[in-house]
């Protein structure tokens, strides 16, 4: 057993040691540059192969961990057991079916790029690397299958026969033409069964390619685009500074800096709350990270200072998902890869309109209404400049990211890696709250978060290719500007489109699903790529607070131990607030665009 749970582990030692490498070659390069006046040899190409490393491996730990991304236990969830038990079995065989096709669709990928190998770095051909996705998608449905029972011998039968079965149909049909709705059928059931949106996504990539007969290798070809994009190593390493930011006491720290600014009554409060909140989830780059952070220490201080708890979950739950609009948050960073805007102008981009998104929610969401005179307390400067001192090294990790982006000083993976460098050196030597076997967790949590969402990426930019072949943007286009006769009537439907979406889709898929068919219809109504970008993740963060996908609800729910009905009305108030910033920010474009024109970016 102790050999088993060793081999087990092996995918985070390799996930993780991906993850190291992608640091540790960013800040040597910032070291050597200056110094021999040249880095190492195509060291960018090496850190963005590891990513696919990472990606593969890290959904393996993300799988053993129970963390792949499901619209929730849906049928499997059930309290009926026959129901549960038969839904999770249909879920899971699914699910290990069409890892095996993945399988096979990579493989063929693979032996296409080894007959014409090209060189990353120092003589390792590039299918060298590639072999992680055939090999990830098939540990992946192995263990998917291991999963359906706990009998020995019947679970080692399924890992192996239906990945196996999967390989063999992929290997058979390739190339052929196939029916589309009987897949669509499947792949609609075993979402609502809890399959790991992943394979859906990727199985309804497959069946696309299917209908027209072209070869499955697209898939995970788009898949290999994805993850070796010059930028995306970043999102890697900004989550792993935000993970050890949240992983010690910074949260606490930041939280008393922010209630002495503000004052410590309910007003205050919730103002400092908002803020916080805000920011935290920019810098760990999940929502649902801030409530677990921060929901067991704002909370208390909310009711303490006279809000009622409902207000006070209410405010916690929606303003952990401002931080999206935010520096360095990993969707603004997603939203500019797929885009193809550069990165520090979309850092800019999102100041202003994270600050109306707040202002709406405290305002129009009235949490700041009902405050009687005596209960708002002045801010008490002088606890402030302490709490600034003991915070700051915290302070000073958005000046680290975005100003050496923005300065020039380097490229958003090597900014990347400079915050994660940061964030653990402070918080390692300085706090002394993060020993080693600390910084070897927050790896490992690391990979396990973002390889589930690179898996998602992957499999999503293969179905957005598909329907981008199809010529689906150019009928949207036509469609849109029947329907809409003007930009001031396309943005309404864009906003109230995007709410649905966000609702309905994990946030991740939705950015590399819907930009590439949203954005060439905004732009034939001449709005801006930037100010889109900035609409379309100030709505499609309200999906967190709405069910099925909302994430944020079902973490506020199990934080506070409430019931999911009533985290859902908490919200409510300010989803609706939310919603009037979203609008107010779509009709005043000079929001998103003033800061980086300023800047000379645009």
């Amino acid at each position: 057993m102790p050999l088993l749970r060793r081999l087990g582990a092996f995918d985070a030692l390799l996930a993780a040691g991906a993850l190291g490498l992608m640091l540790l070659l960013p800040l040597a390069e910032m070291l050597l540059r200056p110094l021999f006046g040249q880095g190492i040899a195509n060291a960018p190409l090496f850190v963005q192969h590891l990513g696919l490393v990472l990606a593969m491996f890290g959904a393996l730990v993300a799988e053993r961990g129970g963390h792949l991304t499901s619209l929730g236990a849906g049928l499997a969830g059930s309290k009926n057991p026959a129901l549960s038990r038969v839904a999770r079995w249909f879920a899971l065989g699914s699910s290990a079916l069409l890892g095996g096709m993945l399988a096979q669709a990579s493989w063929t990928f693979v032996a296409s790029e080894m007959t014409v190998p090209h060189a990353i770095a120092y003589e390792i051909p590039g299918w060298f690397f590639q072999l992680a996705m055939p090999v990830g998608f098939l540990l992946l449905a192995g263990k998917m299958a291991w999963r359906m029972t706990s009998t020995g011998w019947l679970r080692l039968l399924l890992a192996v026969l239906l990945p196996l079965l999967g390989v063999l149909f992929a290997a058979h049909f390739d190339g052929e033409t196939l029916p589309l709705w009987p897949f669509a059928v499947w792949l609609l059931a075993i979402l609502f069964c809890g399959a790991p949106v992943f394979t859906v996504l990727g199985g309804l990539a497959l069946a696309l390619f299917w209908s027209e007969g072209q070869p499955l290798a697209a898939v995970p070809l788009s898949h290999y685009q994805i993850t070796v994009n010059p930028s995306l190593p970043a999102l890697p390493l900004f989550t792993l500074a935000g993970l050890v930011f949240a992983r010690t006491g910074a949260a606490a720290r930041l939280g008393t800096l922010f209630t002495a600014l503000f004052g410590g009554g309910v007003r205050g409060t919730a103002i400092a709350g908002a803020l916080l909140c805000s920011c935290f989830t920019a810098l760990t780059g999940g929502s649902g990270v801030t409530i677990l952070a921060l929901g067991g220490l704002l909370l208390p201080l909310l009711t303490r200072a006279g809000f009622p708890e409902q207000r006070g979950i209410g405010l916690v739950t929606s303003a952990s998902a401002l931080g999206v609009l935010l520096a360095p948050s990993v969707p603004l960073i997603m939203y500019a890869i797929i885009a193809r805007v550069p990165i520090n102008t979309m850092f800019l981009a999102g100041v202003l309109p994270a600050l109306v998104m707040i202002f709406f929610l405290l305002v129009v969401g009235g949490f700041l209404k009902g405050v009687a005179v005596d209960a708002v307390k002045r801010p008490d400067f002088s606890a402030a400049r302490q709490a600034a001192w003991a915070a700051r090294w915290e302070i000073l990790a958005p000046v680290v990211a975005i100003g050496s982006l923005a300065g020039g000083v380097a490229t958003p993976t090597e900014s990347a890696a400079l915050t994660a460098a940061y964030a653990l050196l402070t918080q390692t030597f300085f706090h002394r709250e993060l020993d080693w076997r600390g910084v070897g967790r927050a790896l490992v949590e690391c990979v396990q978060v973002i390889g589930g969402i690179m898996l998602i990426l992957g499999m999503a930019l293969g179905l957005t290719n598909y329907l981008v072949d199809a010529g689906i943007p150019d009928r949207a286009i036509d469609w849109a500007q029947a329907v809409l006769p003007n930009k001031w009537a396309f943005l309404v439907a864009l906003n109230v489109f995007l709410l649905l979406a966000g609702a309905l889709m994990e946030i991740f898929a939705a950015i590399v699903v819907l930009v590439p068919l949203l954005l060439p219809v905004a732009l034939a109504y001449g709005i801006d790529p930037v100010h889109f970008g900035i609409i379309f993740l100030a709505n499609i963060e309200m999906g967190f607070l709405c069910p099925p996908a909302g994430m944020n609800i079902y973490f506020a729910s199990a934080m506070f131990d409430k019931p999911l009905r009533q985290v859902a009305r908490a919200v409510v108030p300010a989803l609706l607030a939310m919603f009037c910033g979203a609008l107010v920010i779509s009709a005043l474009p000079f929001l998103a665009t003033w800061l980086p024109q300023l800047a000379g970016l645009s």
